[in-house]
């Protein structure tokens, strides 16, 4: 195997409930809004209704209509994001490794973590804040999007879904799951149970690829 665990790899990190411990995009931003009990009521209808992702688009955007950027940015660096995702993603880029975000959650809000160091990031597409536009359906990624996404990366960088680590927590990263041989359940619900490689509860990034790294060696 490989003696290192960023080596050639390209690490695909979910967002919601993964990078964010136990809260999401969504909810960090209706926070900001005053929007608590209304988005709450919405992710209860994705979770266990059956609600669509781009049905959940369309009516959180029905909610912020009134977000401003500031509020995204307040959203953004209020968010509990794990410990140490800077470090792991400079290490993953000093063995030679490659790291991207793919998630459900708005582009505006996936795309500012190019900033801490990701290499590419793919959220639904969303119309830029304020908004002054409709959501557009077929733009609002689903799980299945996700693996067509993480292909598409590996065409890019020439390696092949066996060279890539994935990071997830739930239903929308099963998929994925299925598709890539090393995976990290991270604070994961049951949807998960049985599908990944590995599995970490707690608040630090370092120590889930850690169990990479452990692996690897």
């Amino acid at each position: 195997m490989t003696t290192s665990p960023g080596a050639g790899r390209l690490h695909l990190f979910d967002l919601d409930g993964t990078l964010i411990r136990g809260s999401a995009a969504a909810v960090e931003i209706s926070r900001q809004l005053g929007l608590a009990e209304e988005i709450a009521a919405l992710e209860r209808g994705f979770l266990l209704d059956g609600m669509t992702p781009d049905e959940f688009a369309v009516q959180a955007h029905a909610l912020w209509s009134a977000l401003t950027t500031e509020q995204v940015t307040a959203a953004f660096e209020g968010a509990p994001w794990l410990a140490g995702i800077r470090e792991v993603w400079a290490d993953i880029h000093a063995q030679g490794g490659r790291c991207a975000v793919i998630s459900l959650s708005p582009d505006f809000f996936v795309e500012r973590l190019l900033d801490w160091g990701a290499d590419a990031t793919h959220g639904s597409r969303w119309p830029s804040v304020p908004f002054t536009a409709p959501i557009d359906r077929p733009s609002i990624l689903t799980a299945a999007a996700k693996v067509s996404i993480a292909r598409r990366l590996c065409a890019e960088y020439g390696i092949g879904l066996e060279d890539c680590v994935a990071y997830g927590d739930s239903m929308s990263d099963a998929e994925l799951f299925a598709a890539v041989p090393l995976t990290v359940a991270v604070n994961a619900d049951h949807h998960l149970a049985g599908l990944s490689r590995h599995t970490y509860t707690g608040g630090d990034l370092r120590e889930a690829y850690d169990l990479v790294r452990k692996s690897a060696a």
